[in-house]
């Protein structure tokens, strides 16, 4: 029997200079987006994915060490607010990090979330593009060596 799904893409200009400090520029995007999932949720979504680091700037267009300042372990900090935000909402979210997964070892990541805010597992990119112009990639993560995991969530 088929049934309607309502699902929210979210993809946002950055909301700080990216010449800013990198913690401001994290700090600015997630508040951004915390507004964006609750307005998401309003208008009636189930589930949310979130845009490429959404935390950030697509830094890949350039090769600057600073951004390595954005990484984080999932589960970590964002993903509890993330996981906070699910439960609150009811709503699935799939929100893409910039993951370490050991020092100085970093990937292109998202974490997925279920209604009920359980934290459910990763996806780690496995494409990583180095060419140009603007995709400088393999500077900054490491091919992803999950797989292609399936996750059960409440819509899916």
């Amino acid at each position: 029997m088929p049934r309607i799904v309502r699902g929210a893409l979210i993809q946002a200009t950055l909301c700080e200079p990216a010449t800013s400090p990198v913690e401001k520029v994290k700090r600015a995007m997630i508040d951004k987006h915390v507004a964006l999932i609750a307005d998401a949720a309003g208008q009636g979504a189930e589930v949310c994915c979130l845009q490429e680091l959404f935390y950030g700037p697509y830094f890949c267009a350039e090769q600057e060490t600073k951004w390595y300042s954005l990484t984080e372990r999932i589960p970590g900090p964002t993903t509890q607010l993330m996981q906070h935000l699910a439960k609150k909402h009811q709503m699935v979210l799939v929100v893409p990090m910039y993951e370490e997964d050991l020092p100085g070892v970093y990937c292109n990541s998202g974490a997925v979330i279920d209604a009920t805010g359980e934290y459910l597992g990763k996806f780690r990119k496995i494409h990583i593009p180095h060419c140009q112009p603007g995709f400088w990639e393999k500077f900054y993560f490491r091919p992803g060596n999950l797989g292609y995991p399936v996750f059960d969530t409440k819509i899916g």
